[in-house]
C-alpha cells in the first residue's frame, strides 16, 4: 500500500515531547514561545502567536481584527470548510469567490466584482501548497486587510516571498497530514506586534497576566508537548519541502504524455512546496481514483464539492461559480509526501497510463 499521506516522527520528536514532560509544564511555557520566534523567523515575519489549530488561528485574527456581525469576509469557493466557517463564529457573513481555472487559488479578476461597502477582511487561500497571485489580490484589495490561509503552504514562496508574510497576517494549520505537524495546532503570524498581543490574550481567556482579564476570551492555546514536536518539525521541512518538490518533478516527467491527465499548472514566480500533487483528469476521474485504490495506491479528492454548495453555508451563499464547481468533478490528489521512493512514484505513473488507456 502506498498511502496518500504519512506523518514523519523519529526520535527528535520523542526526545522533545520527554523533555516537556519531564519538565512539567504541559500547558503552556517556554516550548510555545521558542516555536513562535523560530516558525515567525522562518515565515520572514516578525511576531506569531501559536494556538489550537488552524481553525483557530482563522478565528482569533478574524476577531482580533475586530470583524463582527454584518460584516462581510471574502474567501474561496474552493477549499475545506475551515476556510469559512470561523466568519460565521463571529455573526458575520462568508462572500465567495470563484477561482482560476489552472492553479484552482482566488481569482483576482473576481474579487473584484465581491468587494463592498461591508468588506472588511479578504482571505485568499494557497491551495495545494501553491501561493494565490498575492500582487494582485493586494492591489485590488487596497486598504482591506489580507489575511493569508496558508494551511497547506508552510515555506512556499511567491516571487521571492514566503506564504504568511505579504498579507496582514499568515494563518498555518499544524494538522497531522500538514507539510510540518504539532499533532494539532496552528499559528499566527503578523508584523504588526500589537494585533499579535491581542491574539494572545484571546487564545488564554482575555488575560493580560493571571486573573488579569481585558477581553472575553476562549480557550485556545496550544500545548507545550505540541509546540516542542513543532520546532523538530520546523528544523526538517527544508528537506522535506525538497523532497515534496523532487517527487513532483518526477510526475511531471511521467504524467506529461499520459493523454487526458494535465498536472498542476505553475504560475512564474511559484515555488510551490506540494502540500497535494493534484491533477485534473478530463474524464473518469472517479474511475481512475477507484481502480487506484484496488492496486493499493493511495488518494483523494480535494475537494469534491465547493464551500458555498455544503448544506452548513445555506443562507450565506449567492451566485455561482462554475470553475470551482468544474474542479470539484475532475480534481485528484496523488501521493506526494518525503517517504515516496522514485519506486513508488514509477509505480503511481505506470498505474495511471494503463487505467487511463484502458478507459
Amino acid at each position: 500500500m502506498i498511502p496518500m499521506a504519512k506523518p514523519i516522527m523519529g526520535e527528535e520528536e520523542k526526545k522533545a515531547v520527554n523533555r516537556v514532560l519531564e519538565s512539567g509544564l504541559l500547558a503552556h511555557g517556554p516550548e510555545v514561545n521558542s516555536f513562535e520566534e523560530e516558525f515567525s523567523r522562518f515565515c520572514n515575519v516578525a511576531h506569531g502567536a501559536a494556538v489550537s489549530s488552524g481553525t483557530s488561528a482563522i478565528h482569533l485574527a478574524l476577531d482580533a481584527l475586530g470583524i463582527k456581525p454584518g460584516d462581510e469576509v471574502i474567501t474561496t469557493s474552493f477549499s475545506f470548510i475551515a476556510s469559512a466557517t470561523p466568519i460565521l463564529f463571529l455573526g458575520a457573513n462568508p462572500r465567495f469567490v470563484d477561482i482560476d481555472p489552472l492553479t484552482y487559488n482566488m481569482d483576482h479578476r473576481q474579487l473584484s466584482k465581491a468587494i463592498n461597502e461591508k468588506t472588511r477582511a479578504i482571505i485568499p487561500v494557497h491551495l495545494y501548497g501553491q501561493c494565490a497571485d498575492m500582487d494582485e489580490i493586494l492591489d485590488v484589495a487596497g486598504d482591506i486587510p489580507v489575511l493569508e490561509d496558508c494551511a497547506q503552504a508552510h515555506g512556499s514562496i511567491y516571487k521571492g516571498r514566503k506564504a504568511g508574510s505579504m498579507g496582514y497576517c499568515g494563518m498555518f494549520s499544524f494538522y497531522p497530514t500538514k507539510n510540518m505537524t504539532t499533532g494539532e495546532g496552528g499559528m499566527v503570524v503578523s508584523n504588526d506586534e500589537s494585533f499579535i498581543d491581542r491574539i494572545k490574550m484571546l487564545r488564554n481567556h482575555g488575560q493580560v497576566e493571571r486573573y488579569d482579564h481585558h477581553l472575553v476570551g476562549y480557550n485556545l492555546r496550544m500545548t507545550s508537548i505540541a509546540a516542542a514536536i513543532g520546532r523538530e518539525q520546523l528544523k526538517k521541512l527544508p528537506a522535506n519541502t525538497e523532497a515534496r518538490r523532487k517527487n513532483a518533478s518526477l510526475y511531471n516527467t511521467g504524467l506529461s504524455s499520459i493523454k487526458g491527465i494535465r498536472p498542476p499548472q505553475i504560475y512564474p514566480g511559484n515555488e510551490p512546496v506540494y502540500h497535494q500533487y493534484t491533477i485534473w483528469v478530463e474524464k473518469g476521474r472517479d474511475d481512475l481514483a477507484r481502480a487506484l485504490g484496488e492496486r493499493g495506491i493511495g488518494n483523494k479528492v480535494f475537494y469534491p464539492s465547493t464551500i458555498p454548495s455544503s448544506p452548513a453555508m445555506k443562507g450565506f451563499s449567492t451566485g455561482s461559480f462554475p470553475n470551482a464547481e468544474n474542479a470539484s468533478q475532475h480534481v485528484l490528489s496523488l501521493p506526494v509526501h518525503p517517504m515516496l521512493s522514485p519506486d513508488n512514484i514509477s509505480e503511481i505513473i505506470k498505474a495511471i497510463s494503463e487505467i487511463m488507456e484502458g478507459s
